[in-house]
């Protein structure tokens, strides 16, 4: 059986957070569930989809009876957020994140935090181009993989909570550490995002009735919130220019190939293009 919390504190209930909300709920994996975000709407719609039990603008009284506190707000904010409201919580509150970028955020937190509390960075791989808690789905993380990110400081106790914690919601959990997960994801989600906003971008507004379903499919998560990947692409930036660099390299090979009319290396370029997308299924 599952251990069913008695309280779990979510720190903004957009699509991500008022999912594990709602997941938790109708599981029955938590007794209350206390969202927390800077407007009475958002928390209103929370409330809608029956994603919290308790709501409130205030960081500080919403983490006053929590066990667990989900923070899932952009990544400059987790830090601050964590800092504000370790001490207002019970003693030995553990704290995670959504966030999809850890280096910073794990060397702030890293070690005890005041009054027995720890930090242990989560990262759940779901989600869309769709924000707020309206789009919430209590099965988002089912069968998705969640990477927790721990270091020489994390206690075994925290790591087996949040891989059950997860695991609860359907997801696969694996390990990483921060800066391993970082480069990784540098390649999978970061550096694909602004590939697809550059090719978003570079298209011609005579052009945009004859954008079919490739082009849309293509740069569908060029439509993510601009702020929040700003954050992630400058917290991550070092491993995104190397991804950059990377890619640059391919490019100027496919330039080369189509000056030189190479139709060989052209075909080379597609063939392992496709060998790695059929590798990755649906």
């Amino acid at each position: 059986m599952a251990k069913q919390w008695e309280c779990v504190a979510i720190v903004g209930v957009g699509l991500i957070g008022a999912s594990i909300g709602q997941g938790l709920l109708r599981r029955g994996l938590a007794k209350r569930i206390v969202g927390i975000a800077r407007r009475q709407t958002t928390l209103r719609a929370a409330r809608r989809v029956e994603a919290v039990t308790n709501t409130t603008i205030d960081p500080l009284k919403g983490v006053a009876d929590a066990e667990l506190v989900v923070v899932c707000t952009p990544p400059d904010t987790v830090v601050d957020l964590v800092r504000r409201t370790v001490e207002h919580c019970p003693e030995r509150t553990l704290f995670t994140d959504a966030a999809s970028v850890k280096g910073k955020i794990a060397a702030a937190l890293d070690g005890p935090l005041p009054r027995g509390c720890r930090y242990l960075g989560s990262h759940p791989l779901a989600g869309s181009e769709k924000t707020g808690p309206s789009y919430a789905d209590g099965n988002l993380f089912e069968g998705r993989v969640t990477v927790l990110t721990p270091t020489s400081n994390t206690n075994a106790d925290d790591f087996d909570a949040l891989e059950a914690f997860w695991s609860s919601l359907g997801s696969v959990v694996v390990q990483m550490s921060p800066d391993e997960h970082d480069r990784a994801v540098a390649e999978t989600s970061h550096f694909p995002h602004l590939a697809a906003a550059v090719l978003a971008g570079m298209l011609p507004e005579p052009y945009f009735r004859l954008a079919g379903s490739g082009f849309l499919d293509t740069t569908r998560i060029a439509a993510g919130d601009v702020e929040m990947w700003t954050q992630i692409c400058m917290q991550n930036r070092r491993h995104l220019l190397e991804t950059c660099r990377k890619f640059g390299e391919r490019l100027r090979g496919l330039a080369a190939a189509l000056e030189k009319g190479d139709a060989s290396g052209i075909h080379q370029i597609l063939s392992l293009g496709k060998k790695n997308r059929d590798a990755l299924g649906s």
